[in-house]
């Protein structure tokens, strides 16, 4: 039996020629060769090799990919994964020198989605600069996978590690722009749903963003509002730095259409993951100057200033609504839709 070769199978993960060809084919194609931060990314070994800097410190994020539909408004898995590795770097401070690509894939999944998710994968990477340093593919049967996973180490360097614990009293809570669309945008595509609606994902890399701000000084705690989104951020912080999270509804930025669905299916947006905004948490004296130049890169053009950081109930977070009452935003059991990311 001849093997189709518009189709994945067993022998493109098992190490040999199919394998090589895959790589050299439909993945190596889409990454420039390039030396970024002092990695050498042209040798093809088993593994990179990484001369630290003399100073600043290293930083390191993993993370698994397994979002549902593959492919969606505004991206894919492709897209998700490599911006969501450069994320976790840049809310720290870290400017991301290198990421791994590590790819399972079921048996049959078509080799032209694996060219277009790889491509995605590459563009974000070359919007920050950042390189794949060593990656991985194996291959898995009929139905024991549902189509592809991909795993993601990230590495970067920050001259002072932000710390999503350093939330001070009087600070003021920004947010980068606005909150649900991903999850959202998911949701609405997903079979069971597939509305015809404006929603589109805001999966991006926040670093070029993130870089424009950190010269300004100030910023106490960043944290990117993923998995159970603004308010699962929110609370975490809170909790870690022991002081109240103070926000205003009124001023959390929400896309129309998203707080339609959200209405429209009973979920609350603040719960819902995002994939390309930041939670920036920034002494008062420096905010304004923060939050003008989030609104002067075009990720961050919605960028708000949401509350204040107190002390009134430490470790919690406290939502004042639009008529004025004052309520506990808890933190939530989990992102209310799964396979999200």
């Amino acid at each position: 039996m001849t093997e189709s070769t518009d189709r994945i199978s067993p022998l493109h993960g098992a190490g040999g020629e199919m394998m090589e060809q895959l790589l050299a084919e439909h993945v190596m194609p889409h990454f420039a060769a390039r030396s970024v931060g002092r990695i050498d990314v042209t040798a093809m070994d088993d593994g990179a090799t990484l001369r630290l800097p003399s100073d600043g410190e290293l930083v390191v994020t993993t993370d698994s990919h397994v979002v549902k539909p593959v492919f969606f408004p505004g991206g894919d898995i492709g897209t998700l994964a490599a911006a969501g590795t450069l994320n976790d770097l840049a809310v720290m401070g870290a400017r991301p020198l290198a990421i791994t690509l590590a790819v399972i894939i079921e048996e049959d999944f078509a080799i032209a989605d694996i060219d277009r998710i790889v491509k995605s994968f590459a563009d974000v990477l070359a919007e920050s600069d950042v390189a794949v340093a060593c990656g991985d593919t194996k291959v898995m049967g009929r139905g024991e996978l549902d189509g592809i996973a991909i795993n993601t180490t990230g590495i970067g360097v920050a001259e002072r590690a932000i710390r999503d614990a350093g939330a001070e009293e009087g600070d003021a809570i920004l947010v980068s722009g606005t909150i649900g669309d991903h999850g959202m945008a998911l949701l609405a595509a997903r079979e069971a749903f597939r509305l015809d609606t404006e929603l589109c994902s805001d999966v991006a890399s926040i670093w070029p963003m993130i870089r424009s701000v950190l010269p300004i000084g100030g910023v106490h705690a960043m944290k990117d509002p993923t998995r159970g989104g603004l308010a699962a951020a929110l609370n975490e912080m809170a909790r870690k730095s022991g002081t109240t999270m103070e926000i205003e509804q009124a001023a959390i930025p929400i896309r129309e259409a998203v707080a339609g669905l959200s209405d429209l299916l009973g979920i609350s947006p603040l719960e819902v993951a995002n994939e390309g905004k930041a939670i920036l948490i920034v002494a008062p004296e420096t905010a304004e100057d923060v939050l003008a130049a989030l609104r002067n890169h075009p990720l961050g053009r919605d960028a708000a200033v949401i509350g204040r950081v107190g002390s009134s109930h430490p470790g919690r977070v406290v939502v004042t609504t639009p008529v004025g009452g004052r309520r506990f935003l808890d933190m939530p059991l989990g992102d209310p839709v799964p396979r999200i990311c």
